[in-house]
């Protein structure tokens, strides 16, 4: 039987867009508990459980309702119903940005941090049009310290090769879909040349394929600037020219520059795509479980105290914007 805890025994926010990403979270509980009751006017539907020694809530963005606004509603929600709640993870697929400086498949995880002039995720599609190009304005948080020490934590483990993310992942193999072989070929093309037809590239021409060399390691988790907007980026050249305005990003995703400035978080996105026109769906649910897996191995690096010594999620937004 399943224990129902008080809305203030919550520590740790899990924000996802989708269903398959909603799936994955929900399989990385270690126990899931009875949802404690939440104010009549909170519309968001949640699931709460505990992931090693944390208490975590988990809640998903409407159906069909991705991108920023939506992901801050739910977002500012769950502050507000779950007022323990110290800081969040935004877990979920993103569009993978391959480059000279990072060698990015499909399946690896990329974890926003700060770089250069950036707090770890910057919104592209927010700003004004001049004389000179599209000036980006605006600026959005860094995660908390809590969650910069365990990324720093994490990164020396997966240096000494002590990678936790695929035991994790494992929990899920047994769900239709999320195993690596249901998502078929890691196929990359270049920037210039366009899909042909049909929902998946068979029709493509298989002369345009960039060649790679073959790595030992199946997920990679890669560490820097996340680029967050309503926009689904669909064209590799354009992809790639908004990364060099931006410094050089890791991936593309559509949530994460909601929630920055609302509920202090960690940004976790498995890589589905290239964010290119050969985009498809296939790729989906293994993402979303190497993201869920990499997530749940955040939270193991975490002690508990540093995370009851920590403000509440509402006390670091007050003091930011006050």
């Amino acid at each position: 039987m399943s224990r129902r805890l008080h809305r203030e025994d919550y520590t740790v926010g899990w924000v996802c867009a989708l269903p398959v990403e909603l799936a994955a979270a929900q399989e990385m509980l270690d126990e899931e508990h009875e949802t404690p009751q939440t104010d009549a006017h909170d519309t968001n539907i949640y699931t709460c459980g505990r992931v090693g020694e944390h208490n975590v809530v988990i809640a998903c963005l409407p159906e069909g309702q991705t991108g920023t606004n939506s992901a801050a509603a739910v977002a500012v929600q769950m502050k507000s119903a779950f007022t323990s709640t110290r800081f969040g993870l935004m877990v979920g697929i993103g569009g993978g940005v391959p480059s000279e400086e990072a060698d990015i498949r499909l399946g690896d995880v990329v974890v926003s941090r700060p770089y250069k002039a950036h707090g770890g995720v910057v919104q592209y599609d927010s700003g004004k049009a001049t004389p000179s190009g599209f000036e980006r304005t605006g600026s959005l948080n860094t995660p908390p310290t809590v969650l910069l020490n365990a990324v720093a934590n994490l990164r020396a483990k997966h240096i000494r090769g002590k990678y936790k993310l695929l035991e994790y992942f494992s929990k899920l193999e047994s769900l239709p879909g999320f195993g690596r072989e249901a998502a078929g070929s890691d196929a990359l093309f270049e920037a210039k040349y366009n899909h042909e037809g049909g929902a998946t590239c068979s029709k493509c021409n298989k002369d345009y394929l960039v060649t790679r060399e073959p790595r030992r390691q199946e997920v990679v988790v890669h560490y820097g600037t996340i680029a967050s907007g309503n926009q689904v980026i669909r064209d590799a050249v354009e992809r790639d020219k908004v990364s060099a305005e931006l410094g050089g990003v890791l991936c593309f995703e559509m949530e994460a520059a909601g929630l920055m400035n609302n509920f202090p978080c960690l940004v976790i996105r498995g890589i589905c795509d290239y964010a290119d026109s050969h985009k498809n769906k296939r790729w989906q649910a293994y993402a979303a479980g190497t993201a869920a897996g990499c997530a749940k191995e955040v939270l193991s690096v975490i002690p508990p105290t540093d995370v009851a010594n920590s403000r509440t999620a509402e006390e670091a937004i007050r003091e930011i914007s006050g």
